[in-house]
């Protein structure tokens, strides 16, 4: 397949993707943005559940950002939290309501379709080839990476636990299969 033909079945596969999420979101009585920060939120580790962490993930102004972090606030689907130990930093998570709203989101019968296609036609083929696609886009664009934490060079085992060694603090397991804004390839 040639690159232009590559970019015109992603492009195409994104706005179907976005389609279905105007859909889920209208019946949700929200917005794309809503979605997408309730999915971030869902997915970040400790080191990335800030409003600067988010605003570099979703690629949009801090103005906007703290204008829907706050309307998600309001509706109670998230809150903030003081970091104990930066008093100027604050750690979004989400509430109750938040995870209520994104479990009703996702996953839709079109993702699930597109999966077993995959899985039934190209079991051979995995994530590999889209992790690597965005990996390049993300590099092209000089992006973070936002990858798995335990995917990345500063992710270490050692025989008391999982550490960051990036940070040297100790990690947990759930941590380690979070996304994170630090993230380095190896």
């Amino acid at each position: 397949m040639e690159t232009a033909d590559i970019y015109k079945v992603i492009e195409r596969m994104a706005a179907l993707i976005r389609s279905e999420e105007r859909k889920r979101c209208t019946e949700l009585g929200i917005q794309i943005v809503h979605l997408q920060v309730l999915d971030y939120l869902s997915r970040c580790n400790k080191y990335s559940d800030t409003p600067a962490a988010l605003t570099h993930y979703l690629g949009m102004t801090k103005g906007t950002v703290s204008q829907t972090l706050l309307l998600l606030e309001r509706k109670g689907f998230i809150q903030k939290v003081p970091d104990l130990a930066d008093k100027r930093m604050v750690h979004l998570q989400l509430v109750a309501e938040g995870w209520n709203v994104l479990r009703q989101a996702y996953p839709s019968d079109l993702f699930n379709k597109a999966a077993e296609f995959l899985e039934k036609n190209c079991p051979e083929l995995g994530d590999a080839p889209f992790i690597e696609a965005l990996t390049a886009l993300q590099k092209a664009h000089k992006s973070y990476s936002f990858g798995l934490c335990g995917t990345c060079k500063y992710f270490t085992t050692k025989p008391e636990g999982f550490f960051c060694g990036l940070t040297g603090e100790p990690l947990t397991k759930s941590d380690s299969e979070k996304i994170c804004q630090e993230h380095t390839v190896p």
